[in-house]
Order: C-alpha cells, then sequence, then structure tokens
C-alpha cells in the first residue's frame, strides 16, 4: 500500500491498483443536503430522498502530523489519513453540521467484481447495480415483474425488491484484493453501476472509512475479519443430526421428534418456536411475544428438557426484543421502565401484522440490563435452553420514537441488530455459556460477527423462485460470508407461504439435500403448517431425509473443521468458487454454486422438475461424489435425481477417504 502526495492531489495504490484518488479533475470526496421521507409498515420501509444540493469538496490544505496526514476539505470537513502496512483509515471529522449527505467515490475498473454489503440474497456480485443499506423485512417474491411480489405490495407493502435486506452491512471486497469498510450506520446507498467508480452514499459523515490490502483472497478475509470479529465455533452436539422444527405442544412436538426417530432420522435437537404460546394472523401462524414457557402447550417444559437431555436431544425456543400488549410482561415492563417512548412520553407501540408491541429500548443500560437478566437468562437459559431463534432486529421505527441514548433512530436503525445480538451474547458470556448454547439471527449488521453465532437466511418463499427462493440461501451465504459472517443456514423448504404459493415435496427434498452440505441442518414446518407439505406425513420423505441427515452427521470431522477454521482465521464454511480459483475468470460470477473448503464443489439444484443439472469446475481432477466418476475443468452435465444434489471433491482432498466411505454407504 502506497500513499502518494503530490501538492493537493492525493493517490493510494496498492501495487498496481489504485484504489483511492483525490485531485481536481476526479474529486474523491463529495457532500450535501436532502431531505427524507421514510415510513414503515410491518417493518417494510418506503424511503424517498430529495438530494437538495450536493458539491464536490477539494483538498485545501495537508499537513503531516505525528497522528497521520491531515486533509482540510474547504473547511467543511478534515480527514485524518493513518497508514499501517496494506491498510489505510480516514478518519472524518465533520465543520459544517449542515451536512447531512456525504459521497464518497472509489476507483473502479472494467471487469472488476465487488462482493459483501452484508447478506445479499438475489446478486452476489454487486457490480452493475446500487444496493440501499437498510435492514428490514426482505419482502415476499422480491420481484417487482411477478403476481406475488405485486399482490404483498397490495396487500401488506411487503412485496421487497432484489436489494432488500434484513443484514446490511456498510463493507464491500473488491476483485482488486482489497475491502473497504465505513464507520456509519445511517442509511447508505452503495453504487455500483460505473464503470470507473464506485459510488457510496450515507445520510451522515462517516466517523472513518478504512481500506485494507492482501495478495489472496483468503489472506484478506483473515484481516477483515481480524477487524470486525469472529463467530465461535458451534458446539458438538449441532453435529448430531436434524434440528427439527416443531409447534403445537409438548404432545403433538415431541411425538414428531419420535416418529422421525423411528424412521432413523439423527436428531439433534428439537425447536419448538411457539413454546411462549401462539396466535393466528391472516399471515398464518404467529407466536405469543410474551417469553415465558406456556403451561397450557408445554406443561413443565423444564421438566421435559431435561427429559430430552437425557436422551442426547437439546431444546431450543424462540424470542424478539419486543413484548406483546396483553402478555404477562407487558406490564412489568412498564412498570420497570423500559419500553422506549414516544414524544408525549407514552410507550411506542410497534404493529406486526394485527397485533401490538412495545420495543424494549436496548440503548437503556437499565432496560438492556432488565431484558437480559428477567427474560434471556430466566425464562429462557435457567430452564435449560440450549438454542433459539433470536428474531426481529430490523423493526425499529424512525419517525417520533425517543431512545435512551439520545441520537436519531435513523442513526440507531442499522446498529439495532448487532445491539440486539450482543444483548444475548453477553447473557451467555455472564452465564458461562458462550459456545454452548447457540442462538440464530436473521437480521445484522457490523458487529454481528462477533455477537452473532450463527445466521439463519431468513424467511424465503416456499418455491424455486429466482429472487426469492431455494437458490437466494445460496447467494447469502456467499455474500454473508464476505462480509465476515461465515457461518449460517436456512429453514429447509422455506417459510413463506402465501396466495395458493406451498411447498411441494419435490421443495423439500431439493432443500435437505443442499442443507446437507452445509453448517446445520434444521428443518421450519412454515407460517401455514396445515397447507403445506410436511416430511413427517410422508413415509418416502421421512426415509430420503434419514439419508441426507446421517450424510450430514457422516460429514462432521470436515465441517468442524471448516467451522474451526472460521473461528480462526475468518474462512467461510460455504465459500465462492474464486476463493481458492483467483485465475479462473468464471468462478467471479457464479453465484449458484459453493466451495466447502478448497476441494469440495457443492452446485444444488435450484430450479423445479430437473434430472440433470449444469455444473461448472475450475481447474482440477474432481471426482463425483455419487458415481466416482472423474471430470476435469469445465462445463458438465451430470445426473441429479432427487436427493442427490450433485457433489464433487478433488482426488487429493484430504477428506477424499471420507467422502469414498460416504458413497459406499449412501449412492443410490
Amino acid at each position: 500500500m502506497k500513499l502518494i502526495r503530490n501538492g493537493l492531489d492525493l493517490t493510494l495504490q496498492h501495487g498496481k491498483n489504485t484504489l483511492l484518488t483525490a485531485t481536481k479533475a476526479c474529486p474523491m470526496i463529495y457532500v450535501g443536503q436532502g431531505s427524507e421521507s421514510v415510513e414503515m409498515y410491518r417493518g417494510n420501509f418506503t424511503i424517498e430522498d430529495y438530494v437538495t444540493e450536493r458539491r464536490p469538496l477539494m483538498i485545501s490544505n495537508a499537513e503531516d502530523t505525528k497522528d497521520g496526514l491531515l486533509l482540510n476539505f474547504e473547511n467543511e470537513l478534515t480527514a485524518l489519513v493513518r497508514q499501517d502496512g496494506d491498510c489505510v483509515t480516514l478518519t472524518f471529522e465533520q465543520k459544517n453540521p449542515a451536512i447531512n449527505r456525504f459521497w464518497f467515490r472509489v476507483p473502479a475498473k472494467k471487469g472488476e467484481h465487488c462482493y459483501g454489503c452484508g447478506e445479499q440474497m438475489s446478486y452476489f456480485d454487486l457490480r452493475g447495480r446500487h444496493f440501499p443499506l437498510w435492514t428490514s423485512e426482505p419482502g415476499v417474491g422480491r420481484d417487482k415483474s411477478t403476481y406475488l411480489t405485486w399482490r404483498y405490495d397490495q396487500d401488506c407493502k411487503g412485496g421487497g425488491d432484489y436489494y432488500n435486506t434484513n443484514y446490511p452491512q456498510p463493507t464491500f471486497v473488491s476483485s482488486r484484493h482489497y475491502y473497504l469498510h465505513a464507520d456509519a450506520s445511517s442509511y447508505a446507498d452503495f453504487d455500483f453501476r460505473n464503470e470507473t467508480f464506485h459510488e457510496l452514499q450515507f445520510w451522515q459523515v462517516p466517523a472513518s472509512i478504512r481500506m485494507e490490502a492482501a495478495e489472496t483472497f483468503p489472506a484478506l478475509l483473515e484481516k477483515l475479519t481480524a477487524f470486525l470479529g469472529r463467530q465461535p465455533e458451534l458446539p458438538d452436539w449441532i453435529y448430531n443430526g436434524l434440528i427439527v422444527g416443531v409447534q403445537g405442544g409438548s404432545v403433538r412436538s415431541f411425538g414428531i421428534v419420535d416418529r422421525s426417530l423411528a424412521a432413523g432420522i439423527p436428531v439433534s435437537g428439537v425447536w419448538c418456536q411457539d413454546w411462549a404460546g401462539v396466535r393466528y394472523t391472516s399471515f398464518g401462524k404467529r407466536l405469543r411475544w410474551d417469553w415465558h414457557y406456556n403451561t397450557a402447550l408445554y406443561p413443565d417444559l423444564p421438566g421435559q428438557i431435561a427429559a430430552l437431555h437425557k436422551r442426547g436431544i437439546r431444546f431450543l425456543g424462540y424470542i424478539s426484543p419486543y413484548l406483546c400488549t396483553g402478555g404477562d410482561l407487558f406490564p412489568e415492563a412498564e412498570r420497570a421502565g423500559v419500553f422506549a417512548k414516544r414524544a408525549d412520553g407514552n410507550t411506542y407501540l410497534v404493529d406486526f401484522g394485527e397485533f401490538d408491541c412495545g420495543v424494549i429500548d436496548l440503548t437503556d443500560p437499565k432496560a438492556y440490563a432488565w431484558y437480559k437478566d428477567n427474560v434471556i437468562k430466566k425464562n429462557m437459559l435457567d430452564i435449560g435452553m440450549d438454542g433459539y431463534m433470536c428474531d426481529f432486529g430490523e423493526y425499529l421505527p424512525t419517525d417520533d420514537i425517543c431512545l435512551a441514548s439520545g441520537n436519531s433512530p435513523m442513526l440507531e436503525h442499522n446498529r439495532w441488530p448487532v445491539l440486539w445480538a450482543k444483548c444475548n451474547h453477553d447473557a451467555l458470556v455472564e452465564t458461562g455459556k458462550w459456545g454452548q448454547v447457540v442462538y440464530f439471527m436473521r437480521a445484522g449488521g457490523t458487529g454481528s460477527q462477533k455477537y452473532c453465532p450463527l445466521l439463519w437466511a431468513g424467511d424465503q418463499s416456499v418455491d424455486f423462485t429466482r429472487h426469492d427462493g431455494l437458490c437466494t440461501v445460496i447467494s447469502a451465504a456467499l455474500s454473508a460470508g464476505m462480509s465476515g459472517c461465515g457461518l449460517t443456514h436456512s429453514d429447509i423448504g422455506g417459510y413463506t407461504s402465501m396466495y395458493e404459493n406451498v411447498r411441494t415435496k419435490e421443495l423439500f427434498l431439493r432443500w435437505a439435500e443442499m442443507a446437507a452440505f452445509t453448517a446445520v441442518m434444521r428443518t421450519h414446518e412454515c407460517n401455514r403448517p396445515e397447507q403445506n407439505f410436511q416430511y413427517y406425513d410422508d413415509e418416502d420423505c421421512m426415509a430420503q431425509l434419514a439419508r441426507l441427515v446421517n450424510i450430514y452427521t457422516a460429514l462432521t470431522p470436515c465441517l468442524k473443521a471448516l467451522v474451526a477454521e472460521n473461528a480462526r482465521k475468518g474462512l467461510p464454511v460455504q465459500r465462492p468458487l474464486f476463493l481458492h480459483n483467483e485465475d479462473d475468470e468464471a468462478c467471479y460470477t457464479n453465484q449458484f454454486e459453493y466451495l466447502l473448503g478448497p476441494d469440495i464443489l457443492v452446485a444444488p439444484v435450484w430450479q423445479s422438475g430437473m434430472t440433470e443439472w449444469e455444473v461448472y469446475l475450475p481447474e482440477g481432477e474432481w471426482l463425483h461424489l455419487w458415481s466416482g466418476e472423474a471430470y476435469g475443468k469445465g462445463t458438465h452435465i451430470v445426473a441429479a435425481p432427487l436427493g442427490d444434489t450433485p457433489v464433487f471433491y478433488k482426488k487429493t482432498s484430504p477428506w477424499a477417504a471420507l467422502l469414498g466411505e460416504i458413497r459406499e454407504k449412501y449412492a443410490k
């Protein structure tokens, strides 16, 4: 990394790559003012901006100081530039308080690829599009050309678009071997459409912008995650089998577990999302957001959890950072004064779809501690829970909500998922259960890496659609991995069923066969269980699922090694092909295949009605897992019967013997 200064012109180079320029011909910074309109409806946001002023800022003075190079931009702001090896940080100080729009330009090259921006479900390579960064519901369908998205837009303002995400992060990784991270929590828009520059817009002056380079992508991810933090290793019990997602009370839920075990399906855990009770809305089956166990559905739940533990089965629940009106905990929280307020002093209530909830003010140390100690520890960890879905970090309103921090909710909104993750992290650390209890989140942001042990990809539709179906969880895993979160999984079979869009047996099995080659296998009955296919209602599906889960458990040594590497070096479990094939241009745009480590390649079948599948293989001699047939570099058509995701491994892989044993035992 070399910082070159010529008078008031500045250039940052890494090898032959120009990473920054600040000249009169190519300004680096633009500032201005704008006025936004933000409307939230059940976690879906309509955001409009009217820019009233935008102007470039030139360097008017440059001074070497003991702390670094101090740049003055026309007395509007300053930037202190520090270099530490291949890392350069620009720390900004705003001098003009009227600035509320900030644009930062980064040189680009034709053929460059960009990745990250948190978890992106439609497009892994960000080039050619712009990506608003604002945590929200991702939407139903996420494709404005489809009836499903149009209908949900009309009914609930929640159809979504390609860029909607639960987990935005102002970080991107370039194929030119550098990453850029902004310390900013405001609404942002990263625009990669221009051939000669990337333009990053923020509705604040960022505290800092950091750029770091490396010679290889693994080395670059190691640097990025050393900076952001890393997820811990998963506990050993995760690999014992399937986490069965069930609901309906003790008799039904534990009965399905017994039926699954009888069918030969290894079960590591039972996930009862309705442990605290249920409610029914027009969307489908929802939960009662009153976080203590429901004695009608689960009598003596602590005793039932202890009984499961004796059988080697773990118990998982569900929680969010909100409490519903009408519940037992709501008046207790009111008396404790832990809810966020409106400007008039009344408790702010959020509409979650036919029921209202108070917002725990996580910026208030008193409220933070109350929820951590009285809800997470007392009502969940103390009764023996081994994990839980940690949901809904996206709904912080931005209108007249007043937070204890005194900060604008526009600045706290993108921080909220991370604060929610930290609250759970602190509860586990304080009880000595960090690394043993596993919670999984869909919402995230900068800091999720060290506070969230496991992501899940959110609420995909129960279908094969391009922007909201099975294939989107592949892109989600790859983009999250390039943003520093390398442990993720998804609801097997999807979640959202609307307007006669229902899950089929084919979809469930295609999803399950992919999940067998990820870090965690977990099912979900979806939001309308009675209308959708469930594996336990079909004997053939039970048998096929048993085979897939046994394949997953057989992969335990490999998966544990990859999870450990993610904790140690920040290399994700599911990796883009280019991470270990940097000279292969075809690998940079492939978002429907992934690597497990450097030498196992998975190409999930994500379209319906397929019996063969097209696969691209990078350089090397690859063995087809199910046939043992050898393949070389290039595009191949392979057999892909239901239950057999195309999987290949290099003949020289250290896992070749293990994979050969899997073929001998489980090939059809």
